[in-house]
């Protein structure tokens, strides 16, 4: 006896999976993860707020540092006259500077020193 062919369709009648709803949870999951609203755009923007955090961080110090310095230079005759030292090289009434000529490197053999001045 001849035992009549199953069809692909009655083979698979069991196994199949509708197309249309798999299609569409694929499309709600790229949508999740790839969308204006996904998760990684989420993640993106949660790295960029706390770059941004540290930025503000970083500016409010040096705000501070030099809020801090406005007020020496305000208030502080020492904090102004060890800056005017440092900064522009000058000295203070009834002092004395002293110059010492460089010490020689291996470029400067060969060249006069300049003669020191009274």
């Amino acid at each position: 006896m001849a035992s009549p062919k199953a069809t692909s369709s009655e083979r698979n009648s069991g196994r199949r999976i509708p197309l249309v709803p798999v299609v569409i949870i694929l499309l709600i999951l790229g949508a999740g993860l790839f969308g204006e609203t996904g998760a990684l755009h989420m993640l993106k923007a949660r790295r960029h707020k706390a770059d941004l955090e540290r930025q503000v961080a970083e500016k409010q110090e040096i705000n501070r540092a030099l809020k801090q310095e406005i007020n020496l230079l305000k208030t502080d005759r020492n904090y102004i006259e060890a800056l005017a030292r440092q900064e522009l090289g000058m000295v203070g009434d009834g002092e004395v500077v002293y110059q010492f000529p460089s010490e020689k490197t291996d470029s400067d053999k060969g060249k006069k020193l300049p003669p020191p001045t009274p």
